[in-house]
């Protein structure tokens, strides 16, 4: 079928036509998005400057918390400002960007928490071996495999997606652009792109959340074997990464493994893991972490002095 886009824009209906639910959704969002933003990038800046925070680890926590910035950042911007107008409209190319760029840093997330899974298998199980198994260069190609996951699986979103023919109507039942709302806009028959949707999407998050899952089901029974306070620091991290791992792939996996038919509570569940799992992450990792927690206090000590001298 020849390509066809006559939409040059798209428009979208937001959470709420109602403009008092609008305002309090700015009032909220706003400061949720910054604290989001000012939160991650703490901690990798946390990460970056403390000697104490130079294992494998923190390695990929810093990754983790810059790409929930950049992942944030795809969709919470837009929203925010387009809280204050009446007229919420993208353009077709704009509109594919976010797309893009959504999936590329959703999907650099879900390989970078597998990653870190394998971290704590390495760790708990091979202690003895884990500083000759996770060098640095290991740890390079493990990220570098994350952002090439993630590029792949957001190209094939984009490339499912672009061949799509827009003709009218425009209007985007959302606050951004995902694969499945523009499904719905389509001037063809888009039953088999929905399907290939689902498998890129779907399919893939739920075979990641199941590798995780196995994994700490082999990595917990490991700890009877340690001390006292290994054990309670090696559940402390292993807990933290189990949470986030249920926030991230719990609402992804809910989304994308139906069909393309979307739900009026889709868009709340899209609000809580673009604008609050975002913000959890740092939360749940640096609360639960007295290294974390100490180093950020150490910076802020250096920061204040320096700032007095």
């Amino acid at each position: 079928m020849t390509k066809s886009h006559n939409v040059t824009e798209f428009i979208f209906l937001g959470l709420s036509h109602n403009q008092e639910v609008q305002r309090v959704c700015f009032v909220i969002f706003l400061p949720l998005y910054m604290a989001t933003v000012v939160g991650n990038f703490l901690v990798v800046l946390t990460v970056m400057t403390s000697r104490s925070l130079g294992s494998p680890m923190y390695f990929f926590l810093s990754y983790l918390s810059f790409v929930e910035i950049c992942y944030s950042s795809t969709t919470a911007p837009k929203l925010i400002s387009d809280l204050l107008t009446d007229q919420k409209s993208i353009s077709l190319w704009g509109c594919l960007t976010q797309l893009f760029f959504f999936h590329f840093f959703g999907g650099t997330e879900m390989f970078l928490l597998t990653m870190m899974a394998y971290d704590r298998y390495v760790a708990i199980c091979k202690p003895l071996n884990y500083t000759t198994i996770m060098t640095q260069q290991l740890c390079a190609v493990l990220v570098g495999i994350a952002w090439m996951g993630g590029f792949v699986h957001s190209f094939a979103q984009i490339l499912l997606t672009f061949h799509l023919p827009f003709c009218g109507p425009n209007v985007i039942d959302h606050y951004f652009c995902d694969v499945l709302p523009l499904l719905k806009l389509a001037c063809s028959d888009t039953f088999l792109i929905g399907l290939l949707v689902v498998a890129n999407g779907g399919t893939l998050s739920v075979i990641s959340f199941v590798v995780l899952l196995v994994s700490y089901a082999v990595i917990l029974p490991h700890l009877r074997n340690q001390s006292s306070e290994g054990r309670r620091k090696a559940l402390s991290t292993c807990v933290s990464h189990i949470t986030v791992v249920v926030l991230f792939f719990g609402p992804i996996i809910f989304i994308y493994l139906r069909t393309s038919a979307t739900l009026t509570v889709d868009k709340i569940v899209a609000v809580f893991y673009t604008m609050v799992t975002p913000l959890l992450s740092p939360v749940i990792y640096t609360l639960r972490n007295a290294e974390v927690k100490k180093a950020m206090k150490r910076l802020w000590i250096r920061t204040m002095r320096r700032d007095e001298a």
